[in-house]
């Protein structure tokens, strides 16, 4: 009874731990920079627009959270978690989880349309060879 008595205690000592300004402003400066960068790689059309809005929501995250005031604070304490280290962690790796299998399916779709479409040049430019050297033989 004594150790869980400690435990809860030690778990609001946690939650209820300060934030660090400096913390706070690295998280803004970090997010805004993904953002940015999200933005100047659609702009010079290196990652596509129907890709875009996953990755801004991405670091709007990170954004509100170090924004708005005693969010990160909040959120363990509604779903039970330690610290709030712990669960951006985990919403991290919930994200992770979600995009790693979407990307791997478009990945393995894009393969075997590079595959078809490399066999399909090949009878093509087998034909076309054909087709030249038929040509060539009705001139002479």
């Amino acid at each position: 009874m004594r150790e869980q008595i400690e435990l809860e205690h030690l778990r609001e000592l946690f939650l209820n731990a300060p934030e660090s300004d400096s913390t706070r402003i690295l998280a803004i400066l970090g997010s805004l920079t993904l953002t940015a960068t999200v933005l100047w790689l659609v702009r010079r059309r290196l990652l596509r627009e129907e890709h875009t809005h996953i990755w801004i929501a991405i670091a709007a995250g990170p954004t509100l959270v170090s924004v708005i005031p005693g969010l990160l604070q909040a959120i363990p304490s509604v779903i039970g978690a330690w610290t709030p280290s712990s669960t951006f962690f985990f919403v991290g790796e919930a994200c992770l989880v979600v995009l790693c299998p979407n990307f791997a399916v478009r990945l393995s779709r894009a393969s075997v349309r590079i595959k078809t479409l490399g066999q399909e040049l090949a009878i093509l430019r087998t034909r076309m060879d054909e087709h030249q050297a038929y040509t060539s033989a009705e001139r002479r």
